[in-house]
């Protein structure tokens, strides 16, 4: 069972003590039981027909919400996953259900703080909106009430805390009772704690559950209880590697503040991660190119690195079964558009989203985003570079942006458009110019996938993803000690409907425990 802190649920409060976010669900928003055509934008990949159907709810937590310990609830959109065996179908033809949602390394917009990793629980009702007609930003938030009810704190070995402060040191890889850790990255030689900037999140059958992280980059399996069981070490090719005057070999270095000579870019870690319905398969995504492969700039960084490892057997390490090269998309000056997170579909094809870093949170200048996207991709006709000479980071995938020849990459297909200005409007929503509570949010980072239990359209789903509002509160307080960011950014929920027509019949349910 969970050691989870804070047993008693919280109604989220919205701008004083009166005004309470978590609606009760309702169907009078709107008239109509299906989307609506209009909504449609359809895209054919593998000979198949995709259908975004349209935005159909959004939810916010204030920014100034605090969790059960005293800190500011922020960063959640970093990871969500369906809690599993939650997700429910109301006799009014709303949903109930609950969120697991992960932060990242906290409040760091000035420097990285001693942020113990966690997760929190957070029960939702949807109602989707299927009009056309547009909502008030008030009346949106009903379509999505969300009720915060709990954190998990995540610890390492002997029990010590995890830390978000920058890993500026390395413990030498050891043996703890019957497992091998790696080199783990440290916040310094005197503060001996593990450092997590915890982006992805998997749930396991047995409460057990994978976080990826930028600063290895690494993948960790933490029990229910949230205590680290293993780390998964990627190949050197993705390890940060330093070149230091003086040293013959390069240093492994897991800061995140500077690039290193080769491997994952400062703060580009493993960003994605997903696993197949059985929970054999765990697939982990970097953000964007390593170094070697183009990484040190935007305009040479499109060509990513996708790992697949087998969890089948519990008490084995996973073991690297493939590698492949994912073409991230690009602007129209040429820069990339890094992804922020990839789920399962297939056992070769899966949605990823891509985006820029612009909108609310972005900053004055930067109001208005160009591109916010969940794409899809197959690696069906790939190649498969695991266990190779391109795991060395002499060998690199890519040269000035060009894939190197004998590399076949994934295909990648746009498929939703986060920032469609009409479907914003539908919510109250807009994308640029003012800066207000309206406006999207900069950095979404997470993806889940629910049934829309429709008997008409059998191969229908729900769509969530979550933004990462990286605390940014005027109100805060990190640790006990209060602080202001200058800005109020909430955390905002989106969910959109969509036809996925290559996706095995339960193989959704089934990943989300029903």
């Amino acid at each position: 069972m969970l050691t989870i802190l804070g047993l008693i649920s919280y109604s989220i409060l919205l701008n004083s003590a009166v005004r309470v976010l978590a609606f009760p669900a309702t169907k009078s928003l709107g008239s109509a039981l299906e989307p609506d055509p209009a909504n449609f934008v359809n895209v054919t990949f593998d000979n198949k027909v995709f259908i975004n159907k349209g935005l159909v709810a959004f939810g916010l937590i204030p920014a100034n919400f605090r969790e059960s310990t005293g800190d500011t609830f922020g960063g959640v959109g970093s990871a969500i996953a369906l809690k599993r065996g939650s997700w429910k179908k109301l006799d009014n033809g709303s949903f109930s259900g609950s969120f697991v949602v992960q932060p990242d390394r906290g409040f760091n917009v000035v420097n990285t703080i001693d942020y113990q990793a966690r997760q929190h629980i957070v029960s939702f009702t949807l109602s989707p909106y299927y009009d056309t007609t547009p909502l008030s930003f008030n009346d949106s938030q009903k379509t999505l009430s969300l009720t915060y009810l709990s954190t998990l704190l995540y610890t390492e070995r002997q029990g010590k805390r995890t830390t978000g402060l920058d890993a500026l040191a390395v413990r030498a890889a050891e043996r703890v009772a019957f497992v091998e850790d790696p080199q783990e990255p440290i916040a310094n030689t005197t503060f001996d704690r593990i450092s997590f900037d915890s982006e992805g999140l998997v749930l396991n059958k047995d409460g057990s559950f994978w976080t990826s992280d930028e600063y290895g980059p690494y993948v960790h399996l933490l029990s229910a209880s949230g205590s680290l069981i293993r780390s998964i070490q990627p190949p050197k090719a993705i390890l940060p590697f330093h070149t230091v005057p003086g040293v013959a070999n390069p240093v492994l270095n897991f800061t995140a503040d500077t690039d290193p000579t080769t491997g994952r870019s400062g703060n580009q870690g493993f960003e994605g991660l997903t696993a197949n319905a059985e929970n054999t398969r765990l697939y982990v995504l970097l953000q964007s190119a390593t170094i070697q492969d183009g990484g040190s700039s935007k305009s040479t960084s499109r060509f990513t690195r996708f790992l697949v490892y087998d969890t089948s057997i519990e008490l084995f390490p996973p073991l690297l079964l493939a590698e492949y090269v994912v073409p991230l998309p690009q602007k129209s000056n040429g820069n990339t558009n890094a992804q922020s997170e990839v789920h399962f579909l297939t056992d070769t094809q899966f949605l990823i989203l891509a985006r820029d870093a612009n909108g609310n949170g972005g900053g004055v200048g930067s109001e208005k985003s160009s591109f916010k996207d969940v794409d899809l991709f197959d690696i069906s006709q790939a190649t498969n570079i695991a266990h190779s000479k391109f795991d060395d980071p002499a060998n690199p995938i890519a040269i000035n942006g060009t894939l190197v020849p004998g590399i076949t990459p994934a295909l990648y297909q746009s498929f939703v458009d986060m920032i469609d200005p009409t479907q914003l409007a539908r919510f109250g929503l807009h994308n640029g110019k003012p800066i207000d509570p309206t406006l999207i949010n900069s950095k979404w980072e997470s993806l889940a996938l629910a049934p829309a239990e429709d008997p008409k359209f059998p191969e229908d789903y729900f769509l969530f993803s979550v933004s990462d509002n990286d605390f940014i509160t005027t109100d805060g307080i990190s640790g006990g000690v209060p602080y202001n960011a200058g800005a109020d950014e909430d955390s905002q929920f989106l969910v959109w409907r969509v036809t996925l027509p290559n996706v095995a019949k339960n193989s959704v349910k089934k990943s989300i425990g029903l």
